[in-house]
């Protein structure tokens, strides 16, 4: 098969995995989904899917995504990621959701994980910069929608996570403040690194210019809106959040095929 064929089914295999941890995930949140004012209309909370039904189908793409994954790399490094992906979030959905820290470092370990198994069906090497900056990133989102989830729970008195005894607003906004400074250092280390500097050139750190404006606007979000619940709403709604991050892929166009622009140095 070709390298792109290969990277197809690898995001098949996570897509399936990941699928079959939300199925559990939402089987066992069924009652507490029931109290959110948007959860409530998800299809088992809902009652239009059956539980025997959901349970048959996590199954069967849990064997999918394993056979996928065992396809991908005849070295089984693939393989090992995603049974470490999938017994992870699985002791997640059973238990270590409802201890708060744990919770939201799993989530950000998840994406780390996504990485690495992207990282060995794509044949691409990662920096030690780019997995941190991806599980701090990851890190900062999950503790901006906990945030969205404690003002839920002032407003509605509804507690529907057992790991928001552990979290107040102090607390999660004091997190987001450190978690935010230490993101923007660590791009702008990466940016400067001797192994950016040798792939890309020294001109990579004008593209922090728009992860600074993204997070900042995240942080308004956040803050002033209160609407930090859904990461994934955000990045389809929003615009000064879609047009930052337009420019910075055209930054990194601009200074890896446009390089030798003299207005650059």
């Amino acid at each position: 098969m070709s390298r792109m064929d290969l990277m197809v089914l690898g995001f098949l295999s996570f897509c399936f995995l990941a699928s079959s941890i939300y199925i559990i995930n939402d089987y066992r949140d069924i009652e507490d989904d029931r109290k959110h004012p948007e959860k409530y209309k998800r299809p088992l909370a809902s009652g239009a899917v059956k539980r025997s039904s959901a349970l048959i189908l996590s199954v069967l793409l849990t064997l999918s995504g394993g056979f996928l994954a065992y396809k991908v790399d005849p070295t089984g490094k693939f393989l090992f990621i995603a049974l470490i992906y999938y017994v992870m979030n699985l002791a997640y959905s059973f238990g270590l959701k409802n201890m708060s820290i744990i919770d939201i470092l799993i989530v950000a370990a998840g994406f780390v994980l996504r990485v690495k198994a992207g990282a060995i069906v794509a044949a691409v090497n990662t920096t030690e910069w780019f997995i941190i900056m991806t599980f701090l990133l990851a890190l900062f989102l999950a503790i901006a929608k906990r945030r969205d989830d404690v003002l839920l729970k002032t407003a509605t008195g509804a507690d529907m996570r057992k790991s928001m005894k552990g979290y107040s607003l102090e607390f999660l906004n004091t997190l987001l403040a450190l978690f935010c400074a230490i993101l923007i250092v660590s791009y702008v280390n990466y940016t400067v690194s001797d192994a950016t500097y040798e792939k890309f050139g020294h001109r990579l750190y004008y593209t922090a210019l728009f992860v600074i404006a993204g997070i900042m606007r995240y942080l308004q979000i956040t803050f002033i809106h209160n609407k930090a619940g859904s990461p994934t709403e955000i990045l389809y709604k929003d615009l000064f959040i879609q047009v930052t991050l337009l420019l910075w892929v055209a930054s990194f166009f601009v200074i890896l095929y446009l390089r030798d622009l003299t207005f650059f140095e």
